[in-house]
């Protein structure tokens, strides 16, 4: 099934968002109060009745496309799951060179600091259950999923890399014929380990960070409002910075390099 525009509203406004992020805190509801709840109470089910989903997405800022996968195999209480070698493998054919991993279990570390400086009853930004969009999901009902990258949004490029995409996955599930595609000779994998949030208006970064920018231990990332700064605890990697963050929500990710994909077949 093709699904090829998802959010109608937030098409239209050409905005991630409609009325909020489809891709925060998706699941039915029998109560919809805003235009994405609408769109859940028919995606939801949709997504429950296959068993795969490929989930194409862009990015605002430059930067080159990359994969999402899920966890490795865990019978945790974050996101329990027994499938992640079916991700691994479709993730090393979509056409890309770099993965990414570790969303869900990063983004409830930073809820567990949230809810000590936010009413998690008043923010939704501060509970786990908002960190759960389309591919965690499917995972919840019992499939698996990848959410691709695809590059800028605006960039003719990234057309051709989720048009890619689509035609590797569906041939290496045997949807259609051919020899199913190569793996990727070079694969960037990298485990999300640490969110950190902006506190004020005041916080700045210390120069304009791009997703995936190399960090050393002890280097600057940015300037707390009250003076104090922020500096990269290992080396690794930033990821998702956001300038324009809101007061109490994710500033940017920290990254280090897993050697995970080189072991999937």
């Amino acid at each position: 099934t093709f699904v090829p525009v998802t959010n109608p509203l937030a098409y239209a406004k050409k905005t991630r968002a409609g009325d909020r992020n489809l891709n925060r805190g998706l699941q039915p509801t029998e109560a919809p109060r805003e235009f994405e709840d609408e769109v859940a109470n028919w995606l939801c089910p949709l997504l429950a009745s296959h068993d795969v989903l490929l989930d194409l997405h862009s990015f605002q800022g430059e930067g080159e496309p990359f994969v999402f996968i899920g966890p490795e195999n865990n019978q945790g209480e974050i996101e329990p799951f027994r499938r992640a070698e079916l991700e691994e493998a479709l993730a090393l054919r979509l056409g890309v060179g770099r993965c990414v991993t570790g969303w869900l279990s990063t983004y409830a570390a930073g809820v567990e600091h949230r809810q000590k400086a936010a009413n998690p009853i008043e923010d939704a930004n501060a509970s786990v259950r908002y960190g759960i969009g389309t591919t965690e999901y499917m995972r919840s009902v019992g499939g698996w999923a990848v959410t691709l990258e695809c590059g800028q949004h605006d960039d003719p490029l990234a057309v051709h890399v989720g048009h890619t995409a689509i035609l590797n996955s569906l041939t290496h599930l045997g949807l259609l014929s051919g020899a199913s595609p190569e793996r990727a000779p070079h694969m960037q994998t990298l485990q999300l380990c640490e969110v950190v949030d902006r506190h004020d208006a005041g916080d700045a970064f210390a120069r304009g960070w791009r997703s995936f920018d190399a960090l050393q231990r002890g280097e600057v990332i940015a300037t707390r409002a009250d003076g104090s700064t922020v500096s990269a605890p290992f080396d690794g990697f930033i990821v998702f910075p956001n300038p324009n963050a809101s007061m109490g929500t994710e500033w940017f990710y920290l990254a280090k390099k897993t050697d995970r994909l080189s072991r999937a077949r």
